[in-house]
């Protein structure tokens, strides 16, 4: 299994994401890995994870404002089954009442006010979309 962390999908990804079919609610569940220093073009100097968490809190206000909600949060402490280089730092499963609702949302000019500190704080991710059965 080849693993590689992003900022951004690609486009395929995003055609994949945002014209599959509509199944109702989701959680995204997203890895991610913090850059040890955030790289901001203003170069303010904090650390990648406090930068990502500007973006984090910010997200999650829009995502409710949505009827979505962040189901968990928390920081990876170990790896107990498998192996892989490097583990990622944080883990949050965010639940979307739909696809619509995710696109809306990333449309948002609020959102695209947070982005920068996304991109300044993150070295990469995974997002993985799960539906319950």
């Amino acid at each position: 299994m080849n693993v590689v962390n992003s900022v951004f999908p690609t486009p395929e990804q995003v055609e994949k994401t945002f014209k599959g079919p509509e199944e109702g609610p989701f959680i995204m569940v997203n890895l991610l890995k913090f850059k040890a220093q955030a790289t901001y073009a203003s170069g303010e100097a904090v650390s990648g994870r406090k930068a990502y968490a500007r973006y984090g809190t910010r997200m999650t206000s829009l995502v409710e404002a949505h009827g979505g909600r962040l189901v968990y949060s928390g920081a990876v402490k170990g790896l107990m089954i498998g192996d892989v280089e490097e583990l990622w730092d944080s883990v949050a499963l965010m639940e979307y009442p739909s696809r619509a609702v995710f696109h809306a949302v990333m449309q948002l000019p609020e959102y695209h006010e947070i982005e920068e500190h996304r991109v300044a704080g993150l070295a990469g991710q995974l997002n993985i979309e799960t539906r319950g059965r």
